[in-house]
């Protein structure tokens, strides 16, 4: 099992907004993920935290490419978290390698038909609507159920836009419009997203259905989640603390 390491370069994500949000910041904080054995650094320039507001296409770009290009030149695999498909083009150009997008592709016409001309890996994601609305969105009779309906949907259109299957990459979308029983049950019932067939990311540091106060409150909580993923047949999980992760993970 991989870990994703979170490098936001925004000012107001809910876990860690505002202490990368400068440039050398960032790439200082992505090298210190590479020491602690990162695999992989997703890069994103947009908080999608409940409530967020949105940021122009310049101004998400303007954060995300110096930093990419710079930690690009490292031995390390760059992902670019955008739901734009100008700015994932421009990210992988940079040297991302890929585009992990929380809004399965439903945010911008246009994603799809850019990653199959890119050729590069693809994170789908379980997504209901933008971040100022999507609570009111967690409403599920079965949630795995319908997660993975509504993901197939959009894989479906994914494949027929010209993605290759390899370069898939699921993800459930622990956190967005859904409460804390919803991502409960999707990791209780991991398995019957691996029996898709499809590398599977994890998405589940340091969120509220954890339980504490804080962000910070909940690392140790995440690290308990990610140690009870291992040997389930998951590709990467997404994290914050690169370190204690990567420990419980090899251990």
């Amino acid at each position: 099992m991989l870990v994703m390491g979170i490098l936001n370069v925004t000012p107001d994500s809910f876990a860690d907004g505002g202490l990368h949000f400068d440039t050398e910041l960032a790439i200082s904080h992505g090298k210190e993920m590479i020491e602690d054995g990162v695999d992989i650094i997703d890069i994103g320039g947009e908080s999608t935290r409940p409530g967020a507001d949105r940021v122009s296409a310049d101004e998400e770009q303007a954060r995300v490419i110096p930093v990419i290009r710079e930690l690009a030149k490292e031995n390390v695999v760059i992902s670019i978290d955008t739901m734009r498909a100008s700015t994932a083009k421009l990210g992988v150009e940079a040297g991302a390698q890929i585009v992990n997008d929380v809004s399965g592709g439903a945010a911008d016409p246009e994603m799809f038909s850019t990653i199959a001309q890119l050729g590069c890996k693809y994170t789908l994601m379980h997504w209901r609507g933008h971040s100022k609305d999507m609570n009111s969105k967690a409403i599920y009779s079965d949630v795995v159920a319908e997660v993975i309906e509504e993901m197939t949907i959009q894989l479906d259109k994914a494949l027929a836009a010209g993605i290759k299957r390899e370069n898939i990459i699921l993800d459930p979308g622990i956190g967005f419009a859904k409460d804390p029983e919803h991502n409960w049950e999707i990791l209780n019932r991991i398995d019957e997203f691996i029996a898709l067939g499809y590398p599977i990311l994890i998405g589940h540091s340091r969120k509220r259905f954890l339980g504490g106060e804080t962000p910070d409150d909940r690392e140790e909580a995440t690290v308990q989640v990610t140690q009870s993923l291992v040997g389930k047949g998951i590709w990467a999980v997404r994290v914050h603390g690169v370190k204690a992760n990567k420990e419980v993970i090899g251990s």
